[in-house]
């Protein structure tokens, strides 16, 4: 399979999910070396405006890292800013997942991190999945706000918008993105029953860090 034809895959799934309706949301992953030697730092990413019911491999878009397509292509994202900062700032993610995924994203519009209430929140990579500042969607200060949020981590809420998940393969930042919506879904339930999660301490999920690290749950 291609790197087009996985995006075209994984988005229609994360769309029957519920996950990213129609046209919302937005995937990437780094360009292969032979695109990058002509456009540079830059990555393949889901076409603007295009419902992932009706989408290809040939819309996927090749982009440079300041949103240059190659011609004859349509439009990138409006993230595409998002996707282009991640990058830059994080060398080791070859794959990008942005959802607006029901639970997660309603715990955003609360402008709410996810607190320690599961050992699977170190899937994400801290003790915590943040909740980013706010900015307009499609601006280069949400790419700025998505950067500082997932600093030290793998995945961000996005204030009043959704979720950012980063991985070193596609498989992997969409796994990743499922799972904080299963986490968002849990907390949201605890909360809507009037139960106070009992979060789990430092000592403690340095505990499920190292089991992390011998199951190769890491970040490769």
């Amino acid at each position: 399979m291609t790197a087009r034809e996985a995006l075209v895959r994984a988005g229609r799934a994360l769309d029957a999910a519920g996950f990213m309706p129609s046209k919302s949301g937005n995937l990437s992953c780094r360009l292969s070396s032979r695109l990058s030697s002509q456009l540079g730092n830059g990555f393949l990413v889901t076409p603007a405006g295009l419902p992932y019911a009706a989408m290809g491999p040939d819309d996927i878009v090749a982009t440079a890292a300041d949103g240059t397509a190659l011609p004859g292509q349509g439009r990138p994202s409006s993230e595409w800013q998002l996707h282009a900062a991640i990058y830059a700032a994080r060398p080791e993610a070859g794959a990008i997942v942005h959802t607006h995924s029901p639970m997660a994203t309603a715990l955003s519009c609360a402008r709410r991190p996810i607190p320690p209430f599961h050992y699977m929140i170190a899937m994400a990579g801290g003790p915590d999945i943040r909740c980013s500042a706010y900015a307009t969607f499609g601006t280069a200060a949400l790419a700025e706000a998505a950067v500082a949020a997932l600093e030290g981590r793998r995945a961000a809420l996005l204030a009043n918008h959704g979720v950012v998940a980063i991985g070193a393969t596609l498989v992997a930042a969409q796994a990743l993105a499922l799972e904080v919506e299963n986490l968002a879904r849990q907390y949201l339930a605890l909360r809507a029953a009037g139960l106070e999660p009992v979060l789990l301490g430092a000592a403690e999920m340095a505990e499920v860090f190292a089991q992390f690290e011998d199951y190769g749950r890491r970040l490769r």
